[in-house]
């Protein structure tokens, strides 16, 4: 590793907390645009075209007006679930390109100015275009997706990338990081998201992409003096004048951890079906089945949103805090994956109450306090999940494939992104009680199969969750002693 000599900041490299505010303003651009594109889908159904006569509906029909509305909802969620698919789908190309062609550095700043010119074509006034919305529509998706792909698996590398193998800190780093990802949350809803609705929501793509552009300016201009060389050479070709090492097949050890990265990976698939409910079916639910007045004024639905990234950054602290308390009572990776399938069954038990609270009526309006009760849990279950399975990618993953391993977590990521939408769809087909329940019961089935093979995954793991520390160089080393290739090994390696 060779980063500059530039100190800690409370114990840790300053890198990670220029990292931080990367992400910051790129998860500004990305959950701010999240949190408004259902309702403006919705909103400006007209625009894009989709009349009665687009979904074959008789406006003659008693009731033509809820299926129009069932049907642009639909409509509106399959849009959804199409661009989060491909936006986690397109890291594994990210990755790719990053371990062997760009370097980490290069590919995120390349996605990044991808992201932004997205969200500026979302946020190209219609009066511009006239007769041309849904190719911007589709362009702007287009770009955001594959400037995401570039972006999202590099940057969490590099975090990894700071620390030696077998730095205790690198879980604590991530849950740091993860602050970061749920700050910037925090400013898409409240920012982008009261533009959005309160204002219009093409000026809230607009501010978004505004987000993104900040994220790329300070990368450029401190990435140099805080980051050093990492990311700048691709993993595949660190290990120089080895070209032996680099090719050989992986090792049984290898293999082992990179089931357990697929096998929790797959996993994640039904925990983030639940969780992404918050853009589609639950900011739906929020918008059109919650009461959101407070003295007379209407709180924007997105902002309920805001709520998970609020809880994030209150409690992140907390468990990593409890984690530490426990000592060798800590629970594995694996269990902690399984406890954030428990708390995401809760979430739900709460949203079914919900449900339960409005019936069959079309009027009634749900209590905001089980949506708020639903993100509690949510945020529990995510904070037992996703900071520890990035961390556990950077642990786990051989060295040339980190990044491209990476991509895959994130692909499982899409996967269940896409399933959110077929089980937001399934909300208006089948109501909310049959929806929400269902997911809760797979969120705890889920986390109960996982408790039971949590002891065999983590000896498929082969000790990387050992305090020993490991360095770059002893890694290497071993590696390096399948192939009898110790001459080749030069004496310093840049990570």
């Amino acid at each position: 590793m060779n980063t500059p000599n530039t100190g800690t900041l409370f114990g840790h490299p300053k890198g990670l907390f220029l990292l931080f505010g990367t992400e910051m303003w790129e998860r500004m651009s990305y959950y701010g645009m999240r949190g408004i594109f259902v309702l403006y889908l919705v909103a400006f159904a007209g625009n894009f075209g989709w009349d009665m006569a687009y979904f074959d509906i008789d406006p003659l029909s008693a009731t033509a007006e809820q299926d129009y509305s069932k049907a642009l909802q639909s409509n509106a969620l399959g849009i959804l679930g199409i661009y989060a698919f491909f936006v986690y789908v397109t890291p594994v190309l990210g990755g790719w390109m990053a371990d062997n062609k760009w370097g980490q550095r290069k590919a995120i700043i390349v996605g990044g100015l991808l992201m932004m010119c997205g969200q500026f074509a979302l946020g190209t006034p219609h009066e511009y275009i006239k007769g041309m919305e849904v190719t911007f529509l589709w362009i702007g998706l287009i770009c955001l997706i594959l400037g995401n792909g570039f972006f999202k698996p590099n940057i969490s590398t590099m975090v990894g990338d700071l620390y030696e193998d077998g730095d205790k800190r690198r879980d604590a780093a991530f849950t740091i990081f993860y602050m970061g990802i749920n700050l910037g949350s925090i400013l898409g809803y409240m920012v982008v998201g009261t533009i959005g609705e309160k204002i219009h929501y093409q000026y809230g793509f607009l501010t978004a992409g505004v987000g993104m552009l900040l994220g790329v300016l300070l990368q450029l201009a401190l990435s140099n003096k805080y980051l050093g060389n990492v990311g700048v050479e691709p993993s595949a070709k660190q290990k120089k004048g080895n070209e032996a090492a680099s090719n050989k097949p992986l090792t049984s050890e290898e293999r082992d951890r990179v089931k357990v990265i697929l096998i929790m990976s797959f996993f994640t698939i039904i925990f983030w079906l639940g969780f992404e409910q918050a853009a589609g079916s639950m900011n739906l639910f929020a918008k059109y089945k919650t009461d959101l007045v407070f003295f007379g004024w209407e709180m924007p639905a997105s902002w309920l949103q805001s709520v998970n990234p609020i809880f994030v950054i209150l409690l992140a602290p907390v468990f990593a805090a409890v984690w530490v308390k426990m000592g060798d009572s800590e629970p594995n990776s694996p269990k902690k994956f399984a406890l954030g399938m428990f708390f995401l069954g809760l979430g739900f038990v709460s949203m079914v109450m919900a449900a339960l609270q409005i019936g069959d009526s079309e009027t009634a309006k749900a209590h905001v306090i089980w949506l708020v009760l639903a993100y509690l849990f949510h945020t529990m279950g995510e904070l037992c999940l996703s900071p520890i399975g990035l961390s556990m990618v950077t642990k786990l993953a051989p060295l040339k494939y980190t990044s491209l391993l990476m991509g895959m977590w994130f692909f499982f990521s899409g996967v269940g992104n896409y399933f959110a939408a077929l089980v937001g769809k399934l909300v208006g087909e089948t109501g909310p009680l049959a929806a929400f329940g269902g997911v809760a019961i797979m969120a705890f089935v889920a986390g109960l199969l996982l408790w039971l093979l949590s002891d065999k995954l983590v000896d498929w793991m082969h000790g990387a969750e050992d305090s020993k520390p490991q360095t770059l160089d002893e890694k290497i080393e071993e590696e390096m002693s399948v192939t009898g290739a110790h001459e080749a090994m030069p004496e310093n390696h840049n990570k």
